[in-house]
This record gives structure tokens, sequence and C-alpha cells, in this order.
């Protein structure tokens, strides 16, 4: 049987008539709404809701307008075009979203003057170790080397860079403490 007469057996309810039709149109009906829609799953979803819709309203197609199958693609594509646009449109509206979320300048420069302060903190509490604790800390912390490293660029011992790590590091904690 063509589309045309499957599809008016389905207006009347035929289930078997729509199995048959199913087969027959879903492969164009996929193809079309593909191309449109360009991603696979939405693409798979829109097919499915085309092809429901035929169950439901195939007693809209009027065969003295048309054939069947370009009744039906004229249905998937609207409905793949209505998607696309659906998808744009929430694009859109988290992207405006997104740009009245925009935290105001101020909250910025409220940061960097906060950064700006615990920067100077750190500066002050650094300046309370002594000079090997001082140049211990920075080394590591700063420069970015391992306490190996830091022993061999003072030509000191491994255990004595790690007590005065220890303890510039008990130190530091000790004054930042204070700074919360």
């Amino acid at each position: 049987m063509e589309a045309d007469e499957l599809l008016m057996l389905v207006a009347d309810g035929d289930q078997k008539a729509f199995e048959e039709l199913y087969g027959l149109v879903s492969g164009p009906v996929f193809g079309l709404v593909r191309r449109v829609v360009r991603d696979p799953a939405q693409s798979e979803e829109v097919a499915q809701e085309v092809l429901l819709e035929l169950w439901r309203s195939a007693a809209r197609f009027d065969p003295r307008r048309g054939s069947a199958l370009s009744w039906i693609l004229t249905v998937a594509h609207r409905r793949a075009v209505d998607r696309v646009r659906s998808a744009r449109a929430a694009g859109e509206r988290e992207q405006r979203e997104a740009r009245r979320a925009h935290h105001p300048a101020f909250d910025q420069v409220s940061e960097e003057v906060e950064a700006g302060l615990e920067r100077e903190w750190v500066r002050r509490c650094l300046d309370r170790l002594t000079a090997l604790q001082r140049q211990s800390v920075t080394l590591a912390y700063y420069d970015g080397y391992t306490y190996r490293e830091v022993a061999e660029r003072l030509s000191l011992p491994l255990g004595t860079v790690k007590t005065r790590m220890r303890d510039g590091l008990n130190r530091l904690r000790d004054c930042l403490g204070g700074a919360a």
C-alpha cells in the first residue's frame, strides 16, 4: 500500500496500517529532521514526536491538497524548525541571564582590595620571621623549590632546612591566625 492509503486507514484508527506507514516514512522523516536539527539525539526525539503526531492527527490529512508523504514531511520540517528555534531561544535566554548575573565592577574591586590586604598581611607576617626562616619559606613557597633544593641552594643540611621551615610556618600560621 502507498502512504496515502495507509494514512487514510490510520485516520480510522487502524494500528496495522500505522505500523506499515511507520516503516515506510520513518527513514525519510528522520533524514529530514536530522538535516534541520543536526543533533542526532534531538533528531530522534523530534522524529518520534512527528510519527506520534501522525497517529493523532491523521484525520487532518487532505489528499486533495497533496500526497501523504509531502504532508508528513511538511509536518516533520515544521516540528524540526520549531525545535531549532526553541533551542536557539533557550540559548539566548541563558546568555541574557548570564549577562544579568555578572557581578558588578564593585565586587571585582572589592575582591582586589581584599586580596591586596591579604598580601600585605602575609608580608608583615613574613617580616616577623628570622632572616633564615624567611629565606627558606620564600624559596620553597614563592620560588617553588623543594626542601632538598632549598638545602642545596643555602648549602645547609636538609634537616636544618626542614626545622627552619617548620618553625617559620608555625610562626606564620600563628601570625596569620590573627588576621581572621
